[in-house]
């Protein structure tokens, strides 16, 4: 049965039964959501369809809480978590004490799946968790084969771990001349994975970039396995975020030309701003205290936002479906969006992300800023979420996970 036929019955309000969590759903549909191991209290809010995966709306607005919060800073983010998932954060500390678990983050490209990694752990236990992304190991085996040290003991591992359809010596050769847009053997990235974690301490793991297409969905379901973690809760991430929101951050995208800092003119500016009379548009100037205030420049295509990388979010909306109905995982949804209409039932205003624009008074520039609304892809109004406010859903559906 599919989720859009369940959605259908709950409207239509056959043989609805009512949870403990006060949610109603039909006897099928209990057993469907039990077979998959989406928890009732994750599917009560149940409003996004991305094709054929529903995503929900996650309430962090909490009873008698009114303090307002500055997420932009690191106590005021401290403060908000405590508030907000205090009880949570307390027993995933007592769980990592002595356990851990591998997550699997999937998103569409620049969807935050390391953002909201590395807050987590930031929040929780600092120690105790690795965001892992593959795309990092990758970058680092590059810079290996052309070392002759490095080299010689990445061949030494290989030749006792690596198992699969391609020789050793090929897979050396076109490692020197590798585009970065070729895909490894995925036997490779396993063998890479194992070499990295080997003579590590042993920490919960984010993996950020695996799998990453059709074919590696199956070696995931074996992969806490092949890289040791044979006890381990594997959990599936599963992240919605509107191909706007993707967009924007490229397009408004800006970079120091000197010490390489990021930025976003919309989003995320820094302190100085200034305006090109010729060009008529605001740019903002660097400001890392390490760096020399350049001016910042966008990307060299960052203006086609998105259409560059159609193609792979088109990929990486099918992984996330097929791992979506994949048994035996428990799978975490998160959403980076609320409805406009709606968003007051189920967020605070300061956990909207803000977006930044400018008025030009005299010779000086003024930032100014309101919420960010964007389109999602269902064309409904939406505002964009803080990275916060997500990671708090992430927090409370993996305690759930985990049955702690």
């Amino acid at each position: 049965m599919s989720f859009r036929t369940l959605a259908r019955n709950l409207r239509q309000g056959k043989n609805r039964v009512r949870t403990r969590f006060f949610t109603e759903f039909t006897l099928n549909e209990m057993n469907v959501f039990r077979m998959t191991k989406i928890s009732f209290s994750t599917l009560s809010n149940y409003k996004k369809i991305m094709r054929d995966v529903e995503f929900p709306i996650f309430k962090t607005k909490v009873d008698g809480v009114e303090q307002k919060f500055d997420l932009m800073d690191t106590k005021g983010r401290q403060d908000y978590f405590q508030a907000k998932a205090g009880d949570e954060i307390r027993r995933l500390k007592e769980y990592l004490k002595e356990n851990t678990f591998v997550v699997y983050l999937l998103g569409k490209k620049n969807s935050g799946k390391g953002t909201y990694a590395k807050m987590f752990k930031e929040v929780v236990d600092k120690d105790r968790m690795e965001h892992f992304s593959i795309g990092d190991m990758i970058r680092g085996l590059d810079e290996a084969v052309q070392d002759k040290d490095k080299r010689k003991n990445l061949e030494a591992f290989l030749a006792k771990n690596y198992r699969g359809y391609m020789p050793l010596n090929e897979i050396m050769q076109a490692l020197e001349s590798r585009s970065t847009k070729v895909l490894l053997p995925s036997e490779l990235i396993l063998a890479l994975v194992k070499m990295k974690l080997a003579g590590s301490e042993k920490k919960a793991l984010f993996v950020d970039g695996f799998p990453r297409n059709m074919d590696q969905v199956s070696y995931s379901l074996f992969f806490r396995d092949l890289i040791g973690y044979r006890d381990d809760p594997d959990i599936f991430i599963m992240i919605d975020i509107p191909e706007t929101v993707i967009d924007e951050r490229i397009k408004y995208r800006a970079v120091c030309p000197k010490c390489q800092t990021s930025r976003n003119l919309k989003l995320l500016p820094t302190k100085k701003v200034g305006f090109d009379e010729k060009q008529s548009k605001f740019y903002l100037f660097c400001d890392n205290s390490q760096c020399t205030g350049e001016r910042m420049v966008a990307k060299e295509g960052d203006e086609q936002g998105i259409e560059p990388i159609r193609e792979r979010l088109v990929i990486d909306e099918e992984l996330i479906k097929k791992a979506f109905n994949l048994y035996g995982v428990p799978k975490i949804l998160l959403r980076n969006s609320v409805p406009v209409a709606v968003y007051k039932d189920y967020v605070d205003d300061y956990e909207i992300t803000p977006e930044y624009y400018y008025q030009k008074e005299n010779d000086e520039v003024k930032i100014l800023e309101k919420p960010w609304q964007v389109l999602d892809d269902d064309g409904v109004a939406s505002y964009s979420l803080l990275a916060a406010p997500v990671v708090v859903a992430l927090i409370k559906q993996l305690v759930e996970a985990l049955d702690i």
